[in-house]
């Protein structure tokens, strides 16, 4: 319930972000922390009072600014574009700080001096689709301020954005100075790739998820080849609906070759088409298109790596992409349940236990299928991570029994392994057993982020900062622009926490909540090292947007939770004392 001191009120919303932070971070994070600071001081602090704005929060690499007026925010924005450009210039590219920028004008929910709301999510989300440099606005921002600016506006189109539920117009700000973002080289010792969502030809919308699942399987297939640098597709899936130059793309991911398709399926027929880029000079290595039958899908799948691979490293053997793939079910029924479920199997209450609900019809249709009981398992520990099932749960012993199927089904899937050891660590709280599972699953196919990332997070639990570290790098360089990045950011979070580094977690926890500013384990770190640095107002606060995530948080409940992943002596007990000293309820 809100608070009843909560107001409503229409405000213009701006959300900007640094391109590139966990790069910028990575390379010198003294040197960029320093640079943000004198930034902020400098250029955004004083352009926000001229335009008579109200910076609400400063949060990692991000900031949400206030504005009455849409006109003003506009203005603003784009002063701040020009102002960090020139403060660019003369630096190279890669040390250079630049901004997303998105506006939108809506209802806003103010409480205690921040702001909550679709009016603020919606902000957030355009953010995410402008470029570097830029700035996008809603609809509703443009129309407001119509003429009152000498500024045009280039139409991009209505767009689904991430946990907005219709469609949002959005408009490109033109004329923001026109800059270029330092990507990730590409790996010098094998070739990379990037596999970009395949479009869906078949006229209906709902088969969305048999394209997505289509490109996720090629993914999959390409990455078990330990000569080939494959980018994961949280990273290469956030391109998906948007018109963008593939040397773009592939500067962006840093990768040298790019593969697009389609997917078009209907009367118990399909055709993959698919062509091969090489970005560096953005000559077409290969392009074709297969035809068959439903039941025909894994052996054109096969057919179209198999193209990819022959362009890519013409003296490859055949029984080496044989030996990288095999059929993952007999039943066509069942792949496609388990598609479904994929698409659904994320962050969002309802959908989730939608997921396991399909995944308990494919393990019903083929009770051999690995994956299946491998991302039932992880749907049952994100209910418990996301407090949506208590610590008791009888569900909980659920999902450790399918983790422990999917590693006994596995043999040579690593999807399934690395499912299963992050569900028999973080569940089941078999830390060593989960890690073992999940190297099994990195030597089968080393350019797994997902794997490097549950690596990280069992490491971090375990107290081995250098370990948890690495992992969690080598993740964000398989996924650099992953969207679910905060859960690398989680897991340094937690390896910092548990050597005592108190501060540097809290800074970690909160790259993670300006990524996902809903991440409700980033509010139970968040809470409890303002409790045990004396941040008495930050500790508070924490445990506010806690609680308003997840009502039923107690100290009892977290010690209940904790006490299965977090082995290290004495952190669990620190981690109580945290959060007690922020307030949380017993």
């Amino acid at each position: 319930m809100a608070d009843e001191r909560a107001q409503r009120r229409l405000a213009a919303i701006l959300a900007a972000d640094v391109v590139g932070y966990g790069r910028l971070m990575e390379q010198d994070e003294a040197g960029t922390l320093a640079a943000l600071k004198e930034r902020r001081k400098g250029i955004l602090k004083p352009l926000v009072e001229q335009h008579h704005g109200r910076i609400v929060k400063v949060m990692g690499d991000g900031v949400l600014v206030e504005f009455a007026s849409p006109v003003n925010s506009i203005a603003c924005a784009m002063e701040l574009q020009k102002r960090m450009a020139a403060a660019n210039d003369g630096l190279p590219e890669e040390r250079q700080i630049l901004l997303r920028i998105g506006i939108n004008l809506g209802d806003v929910i103010v409480e205690g001096g921040d702001l909550y709301g679709d009016g603020v999510n919606i902000a957030a989300r355009l953010q995410t689709e402008a470029e570097p440099g830029g700035i996008c606005v809603s609809a509703k921002v443009r129309d407001e301020v119509g003429r009152k600016l000498a500024v045009a506006f280039e139409d991009l189109g209505a767009r689904g954005l991430k946990n907005v539920g219709a469609p949002v117009h959005i408009y490109r700000v033109a004329g923001t100075p026109a800059v270029t973002v330092a990507a990730y080289k590409p790996s010098a010792d094998k070739p990379s790739i990037a596999v970009l969502p395949f479009a869906n030809m078949s006229g209906d919308p709902e088969q969305d998820y048999f394209a997505d699942g289509v490109a996720e399987d090629m993914i999959t297939m390409l990455s078990r080849l330990p000569w080939l640098l494959v980018i994961a597709r949280n990273s290469s899936f956030t391109f998906k609906g948007k018109a963008a130059d593939i040397k773009e793309i592939a500067h962006t991911l840093g990768v040298r070759y790019v593969l697009e398709g389609s997917v078009r399926k209907g009367g118990g027929r399909l055709r993959i088409t698919g062509q091969l880029i090489d970005a560096s000079n953005g000559t077409h290595l290969w392009a074709d298109h297969f035809d068959g039958t439903l039941d025909d899908i894994f052996n054109l799948q096969d057919q179209v790596t198999a193209s990819v691979v022959g362009a890519i490293e013409p003296k490859l053997r055949t029984a080496e992409i044989e030996r990288a793939w095999r059929k993952p079910t007999e039943s066509l029924d069942a792949y496609d349940l388990y598609l479904r479920a994929l698409a659904l199997s994320y962050y969002n209450r309802d959908e989730n236990r939608r997921a396991v609900q399909l995944l308990r019809k494919v393990i019903a249709l083929d009770p051999h299928y690995a994956n299946a009981y491998g991302l039932a398992g992880l749907c049952i520990f994100w209910q418990k991570a996301y407090g949506w099932i208590s610590p008791t749960d009888p569900l909980i012993d659920e999902g450790i029994r399918m983790a422990r199927t999917a590693a006994d089904e596995a043999r040579t899937e690593p999807e399934a392994l690395w499912m299963a050891g992050g569900v028999v660590g973080l569940l089941g709280g078999d830390l060593k057993g989960g890690l073992a599972l999940i190297e099994r699953s990195l030597s089968l196919n080393p350019n797994s982020a997902n794997a490097y990332t549950h690596g990280s997070l069992l490491h971090a639990y375990l107290g081995e900062i250098d370990k948890a570290i690495a992992l969690g790098e080598r993740s964000m360089r398989l996924s650099p622009h992953d969207p679910l990045a905060s859960h690398n950011m989680i897991a340094f979070s937690w390896a910092h926490f548990m050597v005592g580094r108190y501060e540097e977690a809290e800074a970690w926890c909160d790259r993670a909540l300006q990524m996902r500013s809903s991440l409700l384990p980033g509010f139970r770190i968040k809470a409890a090292t303002c409790g045990l640095l004396g941040k008495v107002v930050e500790a508070r606060e924490a445990v506010e947007r806690l609680l308003a995530l997840s009502p039923d948080e107690t100290l009892t409940r977290l010690k209940t939770y904790y006490a299965v992943p977090m082995k290290k002596p004495g952190c669990l007990e620190a981690f109580l004392e945290g959060l007690r000293k922020a307030g949380l309820p017993a």
